[in-house]
């Protein structure tokens, strides 16, 4: 039998793939890429750091209480959330499995942010013919669109 230890940090770390975005609960902190590094001191205490999709987020104060009591649970008695802006978040952080799993769910994925007229798909019948509907749909971070061709209606997370 092999036993592998693993490090505090990679400890916090598998700990921290419960947190959820508020918004969007099938996604992780880690998977929506907000969650930028955890360290863990020699006396234990734990830095994790996050950069918010923007500086705005409403779902903010629930993503640090959420990373403070999984930790805590976890048996980290030291936790400490660190909010950094610097570098912007962007949707090019995200992975292809998250971008994956918001067309799962019927929210059309992020273009590039470097496409000039970004390639929005509905994500119910995959038609390019969509209109905006509004710029800010169920989130700030998301615009409601409709397919012209199959009529649904559908959250857009925006390109950032």
């Amino acid at each position: 039998m092999v036993i592998t230890a693993i490090s505090l940090a990679e400890r916090a770390r598998v700990l921290l793939e419960r947190v959820v975005d508020p918004d969007i609960p099938y996604l992780t902190i880690d998977d929506i890429a907000i969650l930028r590094g955890v360290e863990v001191a020699d006396d234990g205490s734990v830095t994790v750091t996050v950069t918010p999709t923007y500086s705005g987020c409403p779902a903010l104060g629930v993503i640090t209480s959420d990373i403070e009591s999984v930790l805590s649970e976890g048996g980290f008695a030291d936790v400490r959330v660190e909010i950094v802006y610097k570098p912007a978040w962007t949707t090019e952080w995200m992975s292809d499995a998250a971008k994956a799993k918001l067309a799962e769910n019927h929210i059309a994925p992020p273009a590039s942010v470097l496409d000039i007229v970004p390639e929005v798909l509905c994500p119910m019948c995959s038609s390019g013919e969509v209109r905006t509907v509004s710029e800010f749909g169920s989130t700030a971070c998301k615009s409601l669109m409709v397919c012209t061709q199959c009529g649904e209606p559908f959250d857009y997370f925006k390109a950032i």
